[in-house]
């Protein structure tokens, strides 16, 4: 069971509120696409601990991405996992690692990010819809 948590700080929800409402055109600017992460790697000049990411977005081709999550994942667990990804940010250098797409997650009490995943098999690329 899932424990209840009050939120206090400004950048939690507050009162059950969201705090920046969008209109349906500014979210369907948003390229939110399933994909297969196809190669995982350490990052050891990362400044946090991370690791470096490849993912299959069908179409859209294979992208690489950093994410700090090796509290919860070891590579092996995240190999052909597929995940949840923003793919129309400008790409961002990350040390040295060009990011083409920002793979999705919820930060957990502990600070370890829980990676956002479909509960189904979706093909590489699907947009969320």
């Amino acid at each position: 069971m899932l424990k209840e948590v009050a939120y206090n700080d400004k950048k939690d929800v507050k009162m059950n509120k969201p705090q920046n409402i969008i209109s349906w055109d500014d979210f369907e600017k948003v390229e939110i696409r399933v994909g297969t992460i196809v190669d995982v790697s350490e990052f050891p000049e990362a400044r946090l601990p991370a690791y470096k990411l490849k993912v299959d977005l069908g179409l859209f081709g294979v992208k690489k991405s950093s994410a700090q999550i090796t509290k919860l994942y070891r590579p092996e667990d995240l190999l052909n996992r597929q995940v949840v990804c923003v793919c129309n940010f400008p790409p961002k250098q990350i040390g040295p690692v060009m990011s083409e797409v920002l793979v999705t997650g919820f930060i957990g009490e502990a600070g370890e990010v829980v990676l956002a995943v479909p509960d189904k098999p979706v093909r590489n690329g699907t947009n969320l819809s």
